[in-house]
């Protein structure tokens, strides 16, 4: 057994594994620093992880788009980002109007379900034409053909809600009622907070219900795994390929809002970082596999929340925040060297594996 692992390891393995470790080092070296420094107060981290566990939550949604259809079209869908933006942009103005006539301050609930509403319709109507128009005509086209197609519609889809709604910064109106703070068992949490992390998490609760419990999710379940073997026993093969953007629309939607809400502008770029960084945690959970993206979402959050203040703040460095992408890309590194196919690893039909 010994003289097998000896035998499959390469000189590329070797000089992976001591990048990985030197990385590891200077991460437990500055981890340690930064704590005997004693800078930060328990408070301090608490805030971290909270503000973390939003963000992550964010990320989670939007990595179920990215997963769900290379599950299922073996494709990353680079125009993710952008179907994420449309929503909460589209729904900005619906926004806009209720807090002119001031009906999102009289009745805010109500208001908040009719942002969500408009912002999810979008998201799920732009990723069902994406689908029809840019990437069914391609289905049997060698894979690199629809990846450039998904950039190409990315960059369609920015500079089209540039030209509908301009290039500025729009600040999305403030909610009274989601202002201040709540003590949770003794923990002072920002409204928004909770309402996005608990959003997030019956978002993700009821998606996942949905595609391992209801015959259309065993259906799309199917259609991931063979094709050709669906199709024979009776499945709708595009309509589940299509039910599959949208449902990642209707999440990108929804995680649109919670953004929107958590940092209260939208622009036509906005989802650029957001989607890479979402197309980043579903790697780092395993490509392919739903809870494995909503975990690597969880995961990304928090290393970047948490990251630059324990990781670098002991190592002198001035402004550690400035280098959260930094560390959200390393981490990513990291786990593809030790672990190739993610936290919970890729799930792959025995015919694909």
């Amino acid at each position: 057994m010994f003289q097998r692992w000896k035998d499959s390891i390469t000189p590329t393995d070797i000089v992976m594994w001591m990048i990985g470790g030197s990385m590891l080092l200077m991460i437990v070296w500055g981890s340690v620093a930064t704590l005997v420094e004693g800078k930060y107060t328990g408070r301090h981290w608490v805030d971290f992880v909270i503000f973390g566990l939003a963000q992550g939550s964010i990320y989670a949604l939007i990595a179920t788009g990215y997963t769900m259809v290379y599950g299922v079209l073996r494709m990353i869908n680079f125009a993710h980002g952008e179907v994420f933006m449309s929503g909460p942009f589209t729904a900005y103005y619906a926004a806009a109007a209720m807090y002119r006539t001031d009906f999102l301050d009289n009745h805010p609930f109500m208001a908040l379900m009719v942002i969500f509403l408009v912002a999810m319709s979008v998201s799920t109507t732009i990723a069902f034409f994406l689908e029809k128009v840019a990437y069914r005509p391609l289905r049997g086209a060698p894979r690199l053909i629809p990846l450039i197609t998904a950039i190409g519609a990315s960059f369609f889809l920015q500079y089209l809600f540039r030209g509908l709604y301009g290039s500025g910064v729009q600040a999305y109106p403030v909610i009274k009622v989601l202002e201040g703070q709540w003590m949770i068992f003794g923990i002072r949490i920002l409204k928004f907070q909770v309402v996005v992390i608990l959003a997030a998490i019956l978002l993700m609760v009821g998606l996942y219900s949905f595609i391992m419990l209801t015959r259309v999710g065993k259906a799309i379940r199917a259609v991931s795994e063979d094709k050709e073997a669906s199709a024979l026993m009776g499945i709708n093969v595009d309509g589940m390929i299509s039910t599959t953007f949208v449902i990642g629309g209707m999440a990108a939607g929804a995680a649109g809002v919670l953004y929107a809400l958590m940092f209260k502008q939208v622009h036509f770029f906005m989802g650029f970082i957001p989607g890479i960084k979402a197309f980043t945690a579903a790697v780092l959970g395993g490509i392919g596999n739903i809870p494995g993206a909503m975990l690597g979402g969880i995961f990304l959050g928090l290393i970047e929340s948490v990251g630059p203040s324990l990781f670098l703040d002991g190592l002198g460095i001035p402004a550690p925040y400035q280098l959260k992408d930094a560390i959200a890309f390393t981490m990513l590194v990291l786990v593809l060297i030790f672990r190739p196919t993610g936290i919970m690893g890729e799930r792959l039909a025995v015919k694909k594996a």
